[in-house]
C-alpha cells in the first residue's frame, strides 16, 4: 500500500470489531474525492461507489429492524423513523463514535474544514464503510455492525419524537398548552465564516425556554426546539 495511504488499521478494526480480508476496501472507504485531486496515483478509487452500495445496505438493514421492532407503527411513521435514523447528523455521530474522522484521506483544504462540510463527509464515509464491509464480509457482518452502533439510537428517535420536525412539533404544543407561537433569536455567533457556530434561544413571548446550537441557524433552531420539548416535558 502506498505510504500516503497508510493508517493504523488494526486499531480501527478493533474499534468496529471486524478484521478486513481486503484492506484496500477499508482504505477506499475513507478516501474523499478531494484527496485524489492532490494524490492522483494512489491506485485506489475514492469512496463514492462504496457509499452508493452502503446506502442501499443500510436502508435495507434499518428498514428490516424497524419493521420488526415497531409492529404497530404504520408505514408513514416507519418511513419517518428511518429518515431520522439515517440522516446526516445521526450518521456523522455514528462516524464520530468510531473515530472515523482520524482516518479520513482529505485534500489539504478539506482537512481544514470542520464545519457542515465535514459532517457530510463523515456521513458519506460511514455509508462507504458499510459498503466495504458488505463486499468484504457479506450482508450478515455488515448488518451486525449497523446493529452494534446504530440500532440503539432508534429508541431515542421514537421516544423523543425526533422523527418529527421539532420546530413544527414545539409550535403545535406551545399553541395547544400556552397559546403562544415560539420565536427564535440568535444568542451567540462564533467562529470564522467557513466554520460558524450559532447559539439560538427559543422564546415563548419574553421567556427564554431553551437554547440550541448548530453550524447553521436552521440547525441551531431545530436543536433549540428539541431542547424546549424536553424542558416542557412535551415528548411523553
Amino acid at each position: 500500500m502506498p505510504e500516503k495511504l497508510s493508517r493504523e488499521w488494526e486499531t480501527f478494526e478493533k474499534t468496529i470489531g471486524v478484521s478486513f480480508k481486503n484492506r484496500d476496501l477499508l482504505t477506499q472507504a475513507f478516501i474523499h474525492r478531494s484527496f485524489l485531486n492532490e494524490n492522483p496515483r494512489t491506485g485506489i478509487e475514492h469512496n463514492e461507489r462504496l457509499e452508493f452500495l452502503g446506502d442501499a445496505v443500510l436502508e435495507l438493514a434499518v428498514t428490516d429492524y424497524l419493521y420488526r421492532t415497531y409492529p404497530e407503527s404504520p408505514e408513514g411513521e416507519l418511513t419517518s423513523y428511518r429518515a431520522a435514523l439515517v440522516n446526516a447528523n445521526t450518521m456523522a455521530d455514528f462516524a464520530n463514535e468510531i473515530n472515523m474522522n482520524e482516518y479520513l484521506f482529505l485534500s489539504r483544504g478539506e482537512a481544514k474544514d470542520t464545519g457542515k462540510a465535514r459532517l457530510y463527509i463523515l456521513a458519506n464515509a460511514i455509508e462507504a464503510l458499510i459498503g466495504a464491509l458488505y463486499l468484504d464480509q457479506g450482508y450478515d457482518v455488515a448488518e451486525q455492525f449497523i446493529d452494534r452502533f446504530l440500532y440503539k439510537r432508534a429508541a431515542d428517535v421514537v421516544k423523543m419524537k425526533l422523527w418529527r420536525d421539532s420546530k413544527s412539533l414545539v409550535q403545535e404544543k406551545a399553541q395547544e398548552h400556552v397559546n403562544v407561537t415560539p420565536s427564535y433569536k440568535v444568542v451567540r455567533e462564533t467562529g470564522p465564516d467557513h466554520d460558524k457556530h450559532f447559539t439560538i434561544g427559543i422564546f415563548f413571548g419574553e421567556e427564554k425556554i431553551a437554547e440550541g446550537r448548530g453550524h447553521s441557524k436552521q440547525e441551531a433552531e431545530q436543536d433549540a426546539a428539541r431542547a424546549a420539548l424536553v424542558a416542557k416535558h412535551w415528548l411523553d
